[in-house]
């Protein structure tokens, strides 16, 4: 793409930005330090001022207060708030699809869909309002009642990564709402535009039923904004999406002050197939959660471990579909991938590729820049890479369209090798052998927090927790019972009787 041509994309991407921004009732921000690229181009959409430390203490002061009045609404009422969110996602879904695809890269469907998943905790959220059960256990006391009650939990402060930049916030904050909590929010600095969004959204949905808006606070910024929330003792909860080494950072120091953490980190996902796998709808599954978002999902299948007798067959199906691959401007249509979030991701491919073709990997095919975008703009064909053993490059994450091919014999190795990495997130087997997949999904087959049956890696739905174990963090969010993590526990003692025994048949007379 010519120079002039590129600017002139540029141009049209910067005036489209604001002309959505508006239409989600937020304003172009101020010019600032803060540069907002997008992996269309690499040029800036714009730049904005990211908060100072006196803006972080500002927003968690506001949201303790609201705390204090929000925590004692009725949750079906809450629910009124996140209700009207709902409703506006819907009217605005392409307009917020559109600003994900400009500042995150994603392709049409994949934005757009990361908004339904948006609208979808919604109406889950607004279904548990009535659902927040505790227990009646019998107690060994007569005439006494022995329950537990779950109460609000105070402010919850949500860090979140740029490759679902609404997604995640969508299922922290929902939850957190109708669990009576108040929200301090701090976007990828690569991200902050959807944030923006988002808040004028939140904000509006809480006017609109008379709730008070404060219940959300938005910051802006790099790592010293985000430790500002991780160390302040009035965050009583902080859940944070990124890397195992931002994990590792924020762990400690919450528990430091004995705050809650909820983490989502990385994965290195894999997929095992079977000799009995349909090798069709494996490829079709393998495809989509290998190349799909530019191989930049948590979920992204990373490891292909084959059995020796159809490796042959299922990489010829694979490699056959990833020449066909259009990668491309995600906004145009047929594209299926876009560009990768920055240069540091494209490098990081590079010398993945690199490490893995010393320690003996053959590359089938993928791994070259796609030129004609921009010096700045990074695309990539996925790649594939058919490995000796899993070695140190393959145990590490590496947030690119890579997929290692592992080979093995029998199904404990196969399991073996599958669970021989420091993550634990997301895993996958093809088989129509009903022994292989209950194997699978035992307590001694996959050790990830997802274990999936015939589909991929990727794309799970706002029903079941999400979340992982080992260097994946162990939290759990979206459905199920993960809304405990917002809330606290208490258990109550009622005593109905004229007498006061004490349990276990202590006598104090």
């Amino acid at each position: 793409m010519s120079s002039a041509l590129t600017e002139r994309t540029s141009r049209e991407l910067r005036t489209r930005t604001e002309s959505i921004l508006r239409a989600l009732g937020a304003e172009p921000p101020e010019p600032g330090a803060l540069s907002v690229r997008s992996p269309i181009t690499g040029s800036e959409l714009t730049s904005l001022q990211p908060s100072t430390v006196a803006d972080v203490d500002r927003a968690i002061d506001r949201a303790a207060d609201a705390f204090r009045d929000w925590r004692t609404v009725p949750a079906p009422q809450r629910a009124a708030v996140v209700r009207r969110l709902a409703q506006l996602l819907t009217e605005h879904q392409d307009e917020l699809g559109q600003l994900v695809t400009l500042e995150a890269g994603k392709i049409g469907a994949e934005a757009r869909g990361e908004v339904q998943e948006m609208i979808d905790i919604c109406e889950f959220a607004i279904g548990l309002s009535r659902q927040l059960y505790g227990h009646t256990m019998p107690s060994e006391r007569a005439e006494h009642r022995l329950m537990e009650t779950w109460h609000p939990l105070g402010v919850v402060g949500v860090i979140s990564a740029f490759n679902f930049p609404v997604a995640v916030w969508a299922w922290n904050t929902a939850l957190a709402l109708v669990c009576g909590d108040t929200v301090v929010w701090k976007p990828s600095e690569a991200t902050p535009l959807t944030a923006l969004a988002c808040h004028s959204l939140l904000r509006r949905a809480a006017l609109d039923v008379g709730a008070d808006p404060e219940v959300h606070q938005l910051v802006q910024g790099a790592a010293e904004v985000g430790a500002r929330l991780v160390d302040d003792p009035r965050v009583a909860l902080v859940s944070a999406t990124g890397s195992v080494r931002m994990g590792q950072i924020v762990a400690p120091r919450v528990a430091a002050r004995f705050g809650r953490c909820l983490l989502e980190l990385g994965g290195n996902n894999g997929a095992v197939v079977t000799p009995s796998a349909d090798l069709d709808l494996a490829a079709r599954g393998i495809v989509f959660s290998a190349a799909g978002t530019a191989g930049q999902r948590c979920t992204t299948l990373r490891r292909l471990i084959v059995h020796v007798d159809v490796v042959g067959p299922l990489l010829d199906r694979i490699s056959s579909a990833y020449n066909q691959l259009h990668v491309g401007n995600p906004l145009d249509d047929g594209v299926l991938v876009g560009p990768l979030i920055n240069g540091k991701a494209y490098t990081d491919m590079q010398k993945a590729l690199e490490r893995a073709q010393a320690d003996g990997g053959e590359l089938i095919c993928g791994g070259e820049r796609v030129e004609g975008f921009g010096d700045d703009a990074y695309y990539v064909r996925p790649a594939i890479v058919r490995m000796p053993a899993q070695t140190a490059v393959v145990r590490e994450e590496t947030f690119a369209p890579i997929l290692y091919v592992l080979t093995y014999q029998d199904l404990d190795a196969a399991i073996e090798l599958h669970n021989g990495v420091p993550q634990g997130l997301s895993s996958a087997i093809f088989t129509q052998n009903q022994r292989e997949a209950e194997r699978f999904l035992a307590a001694d087959g996959s050790d990830c927090g997802i274990a999936n049956v015939n589909i991929g890696t990727s794309g799970a739905e706002i029903g079941g927790a999400f979340g992982g174990e080992k260097q994946t963090g162990g939290g759990r969010e979206s459905g199920s019972d993960s809304w405990k993590s917002y809330m606290r526990r208490a258990t109550n003692t009622i005593n109905y009787s004229t007498e006061l025994p004490l349990a276990q048949g202590i006598r104090f007379e």
